[in-house]
């Protein structure tokens, strides 16, 4: 409570000069708190209202949306709306979104692996989609303490997860697998760029040969720097984030595979990304297409 507060409501027992002089408070400056009294009625009202919006929209997001993206959302219907009162308001109902996980190592370098260079140099971005991509793998915790592993693929320009496959097992099969689709999903990957890390999978000869025969050029960071795939790293600390909200295991593999597919559906759908301005994925590049179809005509 507020000391004007204080004073109005103990107004009726003292006299106000009194109540302002023991709470150290210029009259002048509780007679204007007063006469905004109407203001502040209108705008409690009015957060009331964009309180419900905020909470609506959160659990839309299955409970994972902070400030940005929800902002982003509003922003999206047509409000003119601050990110600090969002903010704020998600502070005062206590609504917020899921929190970072510790995240588990899954690269295990092959030390005999053929030398691929580093053609990103940590620049994940891309000015065209299909261009770029990257992957990585995640392991997704069970109730039986087992793993089920995600392979991605993800298109820089979008972060559009193209490609993704899942298997009880780390073998090149799994990563191969998350390429052909992405190939199957681009129409080809001819003259593409794919970025890894030295996981023993990606260093693969099997590996090396499908990269050959569907024309993608192989890029690696250096060994051992989290950073050098940090984009794809990011991606799956989301993913977890946000389908294990705190849990942790995701309990059988049917139960995992429903959520993760889930998941990276709504992803691509309807996630708005801050890479992409708050957009989705499939919008981000739509709108691209369309730019670039005006430009042609």
């Amino acid at each position: 409570m507020s000391r004007f507060q204080f004073v109005h409501d103990h107004r009726d027992a003292y006299e106000v000069k009194r109540l302002c002089q023991v709470l150290d408070l210029n009259r002048s400056s509780y007679y204007k708190w007063l006469g905004g009294a109407g203001a502040r009625a209108v705008r409690q009202r009015e957060d009331q209202v964009l309180a419900e919006q905020i909470r609506r929209i959160h659990v839309v997001s299955g409970g994972t949306y902070g400030s940005p993206r929800v902002t982003a959302e509003l922003r999206e219907t047509g409000a003119r709306i601050n990110h600090k009162r969002v903010a704020r308001l998600m502070r005062t109902h206590d609504i917020a979104g899921v929190r970072l996980r510790r995240r588990v190592r899954t690269t295990l370098p092959d030390p005999a692996a053929q030398l691929v260079p580093d053609l990103f140099r940590r620049d994940f971005t891309a000015a065209e989609p299909g261009r770029k991509y990257m992957g990585d793998i995640t392991c997704l915790p069970l109730a039986d303490g087992e793993f089920l592993y995600l392979a991605t693929v993800l298109d820089c320009f979008s972060r559009k997860v193209v490609g993704w496959s899942i298997a009880d097992n780390m073998r090149t099969g799994l990563v191969a697998d998350a390429l052909r689709m992405a190939a199957a999903t681009r129409g080809g990957l001819d003259r593409a760029v794919f970025h890894t890390d030295h996981g023993a999978q990606y260093a693969s000869r099997a590996f090396a040969g499908l990269c050959s025969d569907l024309g993608v050029t192989r890029s690696m960071g250096a060994v051992g720097s989290s950073a050098d795939n940090a984009a794809c790293e990011s991606f799956h600390a989301s993913l977890k984030r946000e389908t294990l909200q705190g849990a942790r295991d995701y309990g059988d593999p049917a139960t995992c595979r429903r959520t993760v597919f889930a998941w990276l559906t709504r992803y691509n759908t309807r996630r708005r990304h801050s890479a992409n301005g708050h957009l989705s994925p499939n919008e981000y590049e739509r709108r691209h297409h369309t730019a670039k179809l005006t430009l042609a005509a």
